[in-house]
């Protein structure tokens, strides 16, 4: 197991701690419900174009790659535990951050959160920022198998409503080396950069 962590993470989302990757987003209507407050569940999106815009610009392909023999492998969110602090709202700007990061041998922790940057007091620049969420969201690397494995007689004639039948295969696997080598180097640019 490797673990990757910044210096100074006393909390996982300390706003003082420089974050691995931030990128600001706006908050357009489809964000938001009939009160202009962005749905609970889109938090959940802004995290997961946060991971993908950083793994764009750390040059992989998202999250489907494609081993030599030409299988694919992805990742899928296994679990997201997500605190929401305070409400975002319509038009905002607000800054999508991941704080730290966590390599398992066949998954990825990403610990993230959203912050509203506000006005510094006598000044046009922003110097204070305001937690509106923060989650720890686990991404298991899997591989989906080209070929559904044959079934035995006894499973054939078993309980037809089976969700293994009719849901692609898929295998748990370890996360592929080129990403967690261009991940923990860029982690390390990051630490040592500060």
């Amino acid at each position: 197991m490797t673990t990757i962590k910044q210096k100074n993470t006393t909390s996982a989302m300390n706003d003082d701690t420089k974050p691995l990757f931030a990128k600001d987003y706006n908050v357009y209507i489809n964000h938001t419900d009939a009160g202009g407050i962005v749905y609970h569940a889109n938090h959940l999106v802004f995290f997961e174009n946060c991971r993908r815009d950083w793994f764009t610009e750390l040059g992989l392909n998202g999250y489907f790659l494609q081993t030599d023999s030409g299988e694919v492998q992805h990742f899928v969110v296994s679990q997201a535990d997500l605190q929401y602090k305070r409400a975002i709202l319509l038009d905002e700007v607000i800054s999508v951050r991941i704080d730290k990061v966590e390599l398992k041998p066949a998954s990825i922790i990403f610990y993230q959160s959203i912050y509203r940057n506000l006005p510094s007091h006598g000044s046009t620049e922003t110097g204070n920022s305001q937690l509106l969420s923060n989650t720890k969201i686990v991404i298991a690397c899997v591989q989906n198998l080209v070929k559904p494995e044959p079934m035995s007689n006894d499973e054939i004639g078993s309980d037809k409503s089976d969700t293994s039948a009719t849901t692609p295969p898929m295998r748990p696997i370890r996360v592929p080396k080129k990403l967690r080598v261009t991940i923990e180097q860029a982690i390390d640019e990051q630490v040592n950069g500060q």
